[in-house]
């Protein structure tokens, strides 16, 4: 299969190889060094500051971005949420969960938040922010510097959910003036799942210490205090953290973040230009790097995916509900290729000259 969707996604050989082998034993000095690389180079390509930390937590996204709404507010703040899509709707669900109070702005489809937005759900009290910078959902880029400069304005906690955006779009942490970056092993990463990471800032690693967690699993206090030694409290994804830290070098020894933003830059723009050929709309007013929404204009998607899928071998994302009809989504991370785009336009021109489009 031919793997077009945001993630899982496609790996390299040399991530491949690592997942067929025995995961070792890991509370050892050579594990602790692998860990203590792989915090260096995510806090590296997230442009973070030298005194941030990262913890590593077994679990998916979601569990990350659970952890931070349990560890950096309190039912004393009151948060803003940007919705524009499932994962924004997530962030409102675990505030709901956590009993955090939440100002929900909820946008309409395909649509970035502005600053007038952001003014106009503003209150007095409000202490923290919560946005998915690429709502995958719907392949809209939020513009994660014009929210940070509100977030500074305002004095706000800004937690940024760069999921599926950290590799792919530009992403500086301090300019930004994000207090916390999470990103997935899944995603650009092009690992499997299992991992995710939340990059703290100073201010974000105060607040945690501070914390009084429910919790035994996603306290990040611990997560923190073992990392000062490379290790994690409980077991992890041991196999996933060194396919990750396999990742890491190969983008390291390829330029670095840029370059590979570069690299799927590429791949994104290739595939729009030629997809202009065939009866798709592209439903998005600010697209991200890491996937492209279309709505056939005359198909239903989902029939596509189908299509796609079991007579092309190849993967593409559907969409659920309302939407499963009207938009499909192609990524463009992983170990995917120029020539690879070919094979998928070539598909889609394929059930086009059918009549199925």
């Amino acid at each position: 299969m031919l793997n077009f969707t945001v993630g899982p996604v496609q790996s390299a050989e040399c991530v491949k190889a690592i997942g067929a082998e025995d995961v070792p034993y890991f509370r050892t000095t050579e594990f602790s060094q692998i860990m203590v690389e792989n915090e260096r180079l995510i806090k590296q390509f997230a442009k973070a500051s030298d005194d941030s930390r990262v913890a590593f937590i077994t679990g998916s996204g979601t569990a990350s971005m659970e952890a931070v709404v349990m560890n950096c507010f309190t039912p004393n703040d009151l948060v803003m949420v940007i919705n524009g899509g499932s994962f924004g709707h997530r962030f409102v669900e675990l505030c709901a969960i956590h009993d955090i109070p939440y100002i929900e702005i909820e946008l309409p489809f395909g649509t970035a938040v502005s600053r007038k937005q952001l003014e106009s759900h503003y209150q007095e009290g409000v202490t923290g922010l919560l946005v998915n910078m690429d709502e995958t959902s719907t392949g809209v880029l939020y513009d994660v510097n014009m929210i940070g400069e509100f977030c500074k304005e305002h004095d706000i906690f800004y937690v940024v959910d760069a999921i599926s955006a950290f590799l792919c779009d530009a992403f500086d942490m301090q300019a930004v003036g994000a207090d916390v970056m999470i990103t997935g092993s899944q995603k650009a990463l092009a690992c499997p799942p299992g991992i995710s990471l939340i990059v703290l800032s100073p201010r974000a690693v105060d607040r945690v210490n501070y914390a009084h967690v429910k919790s035994m699993y996603f306290d990040l206090r611990n997560a923190l205090k073992d990392g000062e030694r490379g290790q994690t409290p409980f077991t992890p994804a041991v196999g996933t953290l060194l396919q990750i830290h396999a990742r890491l070098k190969e983008i390291e020894a390829a330029g670095g973040v840029d370059a590979e933003i570069a690299r799927v830059h590429a791949l994104a723009t290739d595939f729009r230009e030629r997809i202009k050929e065939l009866p798709f709309e592209i439903v998005s007013q600010s697209l991200p790097n890491a996937v492209t929404p279309l709505h056939p204009l005359k198909a239903s998607a989902y029939d596509i995916f189908l299509e796609l899928k079991d007579e092309y071998g190849i993967w593409v994302c559907p969409n659920g509900g309302e939407l499963a009809d009207k938009v499909f989504r192609v990524g463009h991370i992983g170990n995917l290729t120029i020539e690879d785009n070919t094979q998928l336009i070539c598909a889609l021109k394929d059930i086009n000259d059918k009549g199925l489009l």
